[in-house]
């Protein structure tokens, strides 16, 4: 995309109920942990008890190795376990597309093309399709997914 006008015209779509969007502009809740704010969206979604919901969360969380960011909240996150909540929390509603916003905005001190593969790698069953969604000239830094 060449400026900002054309990224709102690409994550259109991730206003649609059916796709979620991984973004600085949609912040966690200040006042739940990593966990709670993963598994709010099956409760809320889907009339998930508390114990299920979290139970799916702590198994995403897990299987990116980042279960020691379960229990803290959005002010004491590190840049990437901000994005790793980011990105369960749209995981685990099983959408049709996720939208990564500019990931240098999530990762501003991470190298983050590797992070953000490597990532996306670990939940890659569990991704139907990923669209990350940069400016034109960030577009070689992204393997086609």
């Amino acid at each position: 995309m060449a400026d900002d006008a054309d990224r709102r015209v690409v994550i259109a779509p991730a206003h649609d109920p059916d796709n979620s969007l991984v973004s600085e502009e949609l912040p966690l809740r200040a006042n739940l942990s990593v966990l709670e704010n993963i598994a709010i969206v099956p409760q809320y979604r889907h009339n998930m008890a508390y114990e299920q919901a979290a139970d799916l969360a702590w198994t995403l969380l897990v299987r990116l190795n980042r279960s020691d960011c379960a229990f803290k909240r959005d002010p004491d996150l590190s840049h990437e376990e901000r994005f790793v909540a980011k990105l369960l929390r749209a995981v685990i509603r099983a959408p049709s597309i996720i939208f990564i916003d500019r990931p240098a905005l999530l990762l501003p001190d991470t190298h983050y093309p590797p992070f953000v593969s490597a990532t996306l790698d670990g939940v890659a069953d569990k991704i139907n399709e990923c669209w990350i969604v940069d400016y034109s000239w960030n577009e070689p830094l992204y393997a086609p997914r």
